[in-house]
């Protein structure tokens, strides 16, 4: 899937965020809780190191709550990283990462030292929001569309925590392809950047493989068809996405469908599971192997060329008339 990246933004984000992580004791990432995994950066891990992190999960209103429920545990396998399950609708739960943050800086909260933290997400995580109702004030912007915040700003949230925040980043290249479509369908990449037609065609594999029940619920299907194309059909018809002649409207029903996954319509849905993310990592890794096997193999059969005396003889220049003739010397 083609998406439009911002690298200068991007690279100035990171270097700031570099420059100053050295003085922050605490790293709280925020992660849409329907795509954990895709939703996290992997530069921030590469920065982080082994410093305390809370990863947050927002939108779990939203999200598969099983499957929200088995990546915290997940996450939590890692040294140093605790997890909080959050939603817009309970604020007092969003609340609660102030304890959180004292209870995973003990030395801290007990010589009542400021803590200084740091919050990252990549864009329309709901990092803003988190923000917000936090310090109970509107301190940070938020919107429905991706890159709202433009620059680092320092939050004083009392009770001791000093929460430095950072604009929303993603990142030069995903090398999963599903994190694309993920990121897509979840908001996290601007419309324009992305082809509806496409998120809508991966969107609707998933859903009839993994919210089979959701979907007949939602489009009013007594059966459910074998492929994505025929289910878009069906769609459009229930949904009167169609052109004269009776023609299937596929950008309209592609809109559809990804705005009320968005919105929660469908129903509560997470994109991806720990264990199917695991798998996609294995074969990432096979075909990087794969790759580099190929590229060795491609140097090597150019060095025995190189070597080989046959290819390196030099060729005489071909003999032409008037050329490669002793000149006369003018009297």
């Amino acid at each position: 899937m083609a998406i439009q990246w911002y690298p200068g933004h991007m690279h100035k984000a990171q270097k700031e965020i570099r420059e100053v992580l050295p003085q922050v004791d605490l790293l709280i990432e925020v992660l849409d809780a329907r795509i954990p995994y895709s939703s996290e950066n992997p530069a921030i891990a590469g920065l982080r190191g082994d410093k305390p992190c809370i990863k947050v999960l927002s939108k779990t209103d939203l999200a598969d709550p099983e499957q929200t429920a088995a990546w915290q545990a997940y996450l939590e396998r890692e040294k140093n990283v605790k997890t909080l399950a959050i939603t817009t609708e309970e604020p007092a739960r969003m609340k609660g990462l102030i304890d959180l943050c004292r209870k995973m800086l003990p030395e801290k909260d007990q010589g009542y030292s400021t803590i200084h933290t740091m919050i990252v997400g990549i864009p329309n995580v709901g990092k803003s929001t988190l923000i917000n109702t936090l310090a109970g004030k509107t301190i940070a912007k938020t919107g429905n569309e991706p890159a709202v915040t433009k620059g680092q700003q320092r939050i004083n949230l009392g009770n001791g925590i000093m929460l430095l925040d950072t604009p929303g980043i993603l990142w030069p290249k995903v090398e999963n392809r599903n994190s694309s479509y993920r990121l897509a369908a979840s908001g996290a990449i601007k419309d324009t950047a992305m082809e509806y037609d496409d998120v809508a065609f991966y969107l609707a594999d998933f859903l009839l493989k993994a919210y089979p029940d959701l979907l007949r619920q939602r489009f009013d299907l007594s059966e459910l068809p074998n492929t994505e194309l025929e289910f878009l059909e069906l769609a459009a018809a229930r949904r009167g996405c169609l052109r004269p002649g009776g023609r299937v409207d596929l950008h309209k029903i592609s809109e559809i469908l990804i705005n009320e996954l968005r919105s929660g319509t469908l129903g509560r849905i997470t994109l991806e599971s720990p264990a199917n993310v695991e798998q996609e990592i294995l074969e990432i890794e096979a075909e990087k192997a794969a790759k580099a096997e190929a590229e060795k193999a491609r140097k090597e059969a150019f060095k025995q060329r190189s070597r080989d005396p046959a290819n390196n003889t030099p060729k005489s220049p071909k003999a032409q008339p008037g050329k490669n003739r002793p000149r006369k010397k003018r009297r």
